[in-house]
Parts: structure tokens; C-alpha cells; sequence
């Protein structure tokens, strides 16, 4: 029988208390933090260090283990010690990607993972099974890299669209080449799409994406709404001095177009590690400027896990969103596991830490085994990401390696 892996990086143990303060519920939580030193099945330990970190989640009436117990409880579910449950998976294809934007990854693009490393169709397909089947999951996103370079993707988008009980299935990507496949996206199962663009001005994409293709990807996102792919939900970064003076111009043409804009934040996850807090656009400066020109309210449609919070434009029914991870955390409603393109199990995006199931699939791991293993790793998912924390340290993979 195959050891069970440790996880990599930081594995954390904690006893906590609850803190109430006004309306919102800010937990306090004393962290032992194990360093673990990896070498394929077992682990040595290199010593600790004792931490203590206040989390805002923002969600009155999250659940908490009581001080003392980290028993996790009798549940199939992908649960954590805070109360929340992981439903939606986002799967990683490949760290791959056509473009090289400026806040993501350097000109001469990254060291690609080897494709032994990668994982193959069956091991993907059978991950997202187990996760359908014994975990609850009910929604797959597929990201990258770039999810269309992924070789064999209708096949594996088909078999998880065979699933009982069927998932919802979504990808993201940057639009570069979507104009001649999103027919068969949709005919493979695929449900809705997440497109990256963050200006409509060619010279400006250009310069942001190091590619002179913004035509292409205009014309895969109006292929994607006629194949039925609705809704086609756009992703926005805003660069202070680059692309910040279309916030309107962007939401006007969406709205014409019949997409869901949604701006993010940008967030540490740059390959480059040169994120500067003061340089990001925020959500508040944001929403300033789309109020000098629109009337927006709070949409009153039932938030969830959703990330973006959304407003209505102009009385509705279209909407705006941003993405405010970095200034208005949503960690507290968070309901997202992860899987990276070479099988590591990551509980957040910004976790530093991850569970190794590729080396279950290729041990001959049980299903079983491997839920266990997957349950184990986000119930002990931290409150939250930390990046208000002065001793936050950004992840070592970047975003193309994670998966969006």
C-alpha cells in the first residue's frame, strides 16, 4: 500500500478563539507552523516556529472548532474547520500560455513543468470523479496557463460532462484561438466562459500581453455567446497608468455586447515577485469611477461563494463586478479547492503548501484513499490568505502554475 504524502511546504496545526467585534467575527488563531523537508513519500521535520495571526472574514456566524479540537467530523464533504464547504474544484490542464502579460510572467515566458510531470487525461478525468462522486463537488472550472493549448481538451471536458451527477462546467482563458473551437467547447460540455481582456485598444493589448492579437480575442468571445456559452464573463486587470482609464469604456462594451465584465485587483502572483500594494488598482477606486458615469446598486441576487461582488448599471439587468481579493477578502465565504497541472492539492490560492495526488494516482491509490487524503488537506485550510499580514510571503508558483 502507497504512503500517504505530507504536505509540502508548511503544514499548520491550530487551536483558536473567537473575537467578536461589531458585526464581524475576526478570529484569532495561535498557529504552530511544522517545516517540513520533502523527499517523495516521507518527510523529516526541520523544526517550528510559533506564529500568531488575526484573519478579518467578514462572515458573522462562521462555525469554529472549539479551542482544543481539530477533530475533523464524520462528513464526505470537502470541509474545513471554519465551516465552509469546498464545491467548486478549478483544475489546472497545463502552465503553458500564449501570451506573456506584463503582471503575470516575464518576455521569455517561464520554465514549463516537463510533461512527465503533468498529468495525463485519465488521471485528470479521475480526480474530477472522485471529486463529483465522494466529495460534493458540483462545479470544475478548467484554467492554465492557457487551457486551450491543453492537447486532448474536448476529450476531457466530454467524460467530466458524462458525470453523474453532472457538474457545471466552465473554462477560463485568454481567447486566442477560441473563435474556431468554441462550438465544439460547447458541444463537449462546456457551460460558460471566463475571457481575459484588459483593454480594447490595440496598441495597449500589445503592450500588456507582448502579442498583437486583441482581434482574435474579440472574435473568440462573440463565437463563444453565438455557440451558446453564455454567460461569457470577462476578467479585467487594471495597471495604475496603463489601461486605468478604460474602466468606462470597458463596461460600456460589454453591457453592448452581452458580457459580464468583472474587474480584479492584482494580486501577488507574479512570476517576477514585483507586485507592489500601492501600485494596484483598488475596488473602491474603481467603483468611483464608474459611478461619475453610471447609477450602480447592490445586486440583490444571492452572493454565495462567488467572488466578485456585483453591483447592477443603470437599474439592470446588466451587471459589473469586481474582484476585490487583495481590499475586500472574501475568504470567509470561500467554497474553492484546487488542483495544479502536475497533481498537487492546493486549498487556496495563495497557500504555500501543497498535498501531492499524483503521487497517489501513480502508487495505486484507492478512490477512498484519495479522498481521505483530499479531505485531510482542506480541513486544515487556513482562515484566510493573509495578504494584510506584514509577514505575508507570496507563493512560489505564479498564477500560470496554479491555475486561475
Amino acid at each position: 500500500m502507497p504512503v500517504l504524502p505530507r504536505d509540502r511546504g508548511c503544514g499548520t496545526a491550530a487551536a483558536g478563539c473567537r473575537l467578536w467585534i461589531g458585526q464581524q467575527m475576526r478570529i484569532a488563531t495561535f498557529l504552530q507552523v511544522r517545516r517540513v523537508g520533502w523527499d517523495g513519500c516521507t518527510g523529516r521535520d526541520a523544526g517550528y516556529a510559533d506564529v500568531v495571526t488575526v484573519t478579518e472574514l467578514g462572515l458573522p456566524g462562521l462555525r469554529l472548532a472549539p479551542p482544543g479540537e481539530d477533530v475533523r467530523p464524520d462528513d464526505a464533504r470537502l470541509i474545513d474547520r471554519f465551516g465552509r464547504v469546498a464545491t467548486d474544484l478549478r483544475v489546472s490542464l497545463t502552465d503553458h500560455c500564449n501570451l506573456r502579460c506584463t503582471y503575470c510572467m516575464p518576455a521569455e515566458g517561464l520554465d514549463w513543468l516537463p510533461s512527465e510531470q503533468l498529468l495525463g487525461d485519465e488521471e485528470i478525468v479521475r480526480l474530477v470523479r472522485i471529486g463529483v462522486a465522494r466529495l460534493g463537488v458540483d462545479e470544475v472550472r478548467f484554467t492554465g496557463g492557457e487551457p486551450l493549448l491543453r492537447k486532448g481538451l474536448e476529450s476531457i471536458l466530454s467524460q467530466v460532462s458524462a458525470l453523474v451527477p453532472r457538474p457545471e462546467i466552465s473554462l477560463t482563458t485568454n481567447g486566442i484561438g477560441l473563435a474556431r473551437r468554441a462550438g465544439a467547447l460547447a458541444e463537449a460540455g462546456v457551460d460558460r466562459l471566463n475571457v481575459s481582456l484588459d483593454t480594447l485598444r490595440p496598441d495597449r493589448f500589445k503592450t500588456i500581453t507582448r502579442r498583437d492579437r486583441l482581434t482574435d480575442v474579440l472574435a473568440g468571445m462573440a463565437a463563444a455567446r453565438a455557440a451558446g456559452l453564455d454567460p461569457v464573463k470577462v476578467n479585467t486587470v487594471l495597471l495604475r497608468g496603463v489601461n486605468d482609464d478604460e474602466v468606462v469604456g470597458l463596461l460600456r462594451h460589454c453591457l453592448a455586447a452581452g458580457y459580464q465584465l468583472r474587474f480584479i485587483e492584482q494580486m501577488p502572483l507574479d512570476a517576477q515577485h514585483s507586485w507592489q500594494r500601492e501600485a494596484m488598482v483598488t475596488a473602491e477606486e474603481i467603483l468611483a469611477r464608474l459611478r461619475g458615469s453610471f447609477t450602480l446598486t447592490p445586486d440583490p441576487a444571492e452572493r454565495g461563494g462567488e467572488p466578485a461582488e456585483r453591483w447592477l448599471v443603470d437599474g439592470g439587468p446588466g451587471t459589473v463586478g469586481v474582484i476585490a481579493s487583495v481590499t475586500r477578502p472574501f475568504c470567509g465565504a470561500c467554497d474553492r479547492t484546487r488542483l495544479t497541472g502536475d497533481g498537487q492539492l492546493r486549498s487556496c490560492l495563495f497557500a504555500r503548501g501543497e498535498t501531492d495526488l499524483r503521487i497517489l494516482l501513480r502508487g495505486g491509490a484507492s478512490d477512498e484513499m484519495i479522498a481521505d487524503t483530499w479531505r485531510a488537506a482542506m480541513w486544515r485550510k487556513a482562515a484566510g490568505h493573509g495578504i494584510d499580514d506584514p509577514e505575508f510571503l507570496q507563493p512560489d508558483r505564479p498564477m500560470s502554475a496554479i491555475g486561475g
